[in-house]
């Protein structure tokens, strides 16, 4: 059990965040919590892990623990504001459910985070729904609120299931919160359920509160759009910005964190390029388990 309390720990310090028990055993195969109690003890006394403040964490540092008091805190303001703007997003064209996503799907904020969204929309409507979307993108600049529509990741009902398979992806599904669309949301989570071979413990909890009745132009701009012109305006919106996104990741354009960005397009998603984030982050994991496993102390536990 206790591999799996480092491995469980060791991904959350990749981002600096330490954990509590229970978090802990949230995301462990089903255990026995006084086998897990007497793992925590063992692994104390050997000092490969600490308790700092109410949480367990691979480093001796308060400061991660006040780090994370307060980034939980930041959340609980932010997700307010981020249940507004999904509840504006949801009167889009085509939108079927919008999610909150990243750090802040985690309960952690700090004060460069951005409000992220996981969006899925109508089948055969990602690009129409995106696009207008991202003209309220453009006009949050003016206010200076870009960072509150940062939408950067769509799928449609024909793309439920999230092709790259791994413990990053599985984590962003099962830390999801759906602030609208609850019927798409379920039918997401059921099309991934292979997140449990990663979280076989995570249980996912809907809300009956978020279901939201279409505004009157959003009825009508989909009648006109559900129709053979809407359909080439589909292909030909997926076609320029396929085209202006290659551009970008040519020139090497930056974001507004002086992060590299690109995108992979399709019919059925929009989705950053996992070689830029999502590939450095499962190889940082794997480097920190393989450097734990290693270790003399852990040698001597296993004897």
């Amino acid at each position: 059990m206790w591999q799996e309390i480092l491995k469980t720990l060791a991904y959350f310090d990749i981002f600096s965040y330490p954990l509590t028990g229970r978090e802990i055993l949230q995301f462990l195969p089903p255990s026995d919590e006084e086998l897990f109690n007497e793992a925590i003890k063992t692994l104390l006394e050997e000092k490969i892990i600490f308790k700092i403040g109410g949480f367990y964490s691979l480093r001796n540092h308060q400061i991660l623990a006040d780090r994370r008091i307060e980034g939980n805190l930041r959340a609980i303001r932010q997700l307010k504001t981020a249940k507004q703007v999904a509840t504006l997003l949801n009167n889009f064209p085509f939108v079927e459910t919008v999610c909150v996503s990243g750090s802040l799907s985690k309960n952690f904020a700090d004060g460069k985070s951005d409000i992220d969204f996981f969006i899925i929309t109508e089948a055969n409507r990602l690009w129409t729904a995106r696009t207008c979307m991202h003209f309220l993108k453009k006009l949050s600049y003016l206010a200076g609120k870009q960072h509150w529509f940062c939408m950067n990741y769509y799928i449609d009902e024909k793309g439920m299931e999230i092709v790259e398979k791994n413990i990053f992806t599985a984590m962003e599904i099962v830390t999801l919160k759906p602030m609208t669309g609850l019927d798409c949301y379920k039918k997401f989570m059921m099309a991934n359920s292979w997140t449990t071979d990663y979280f076989p413990q995570q249980k996912i909890l809907f809300s009956s509160k978020n279901k939201l009745k279409k505004v009157f132009i959003r009825r009508m701009i989909e009648k006109i759009f559900r129709s053979k012109f809407g359909d080439r305006i589909e292909k030909r919106l997926m076609t320029l910005t396929d085209k202006r996104w290659k551009k970008k990741t040519q020139k090497n354009k930056l974001n507004d964190h002086g992060d590299k960005i690109a995108m992979l397009v399709s019919q059925h998603f929009s989705k950053p390029d996992p070689e830029i984030f999502q590939t450095k982050i499962i190889k940082e994991y794997e480097m920190r388990i393989q450097k734990l496993l290693a270790s003399p102390q852990l040698f001597e536990l296993e004897k």
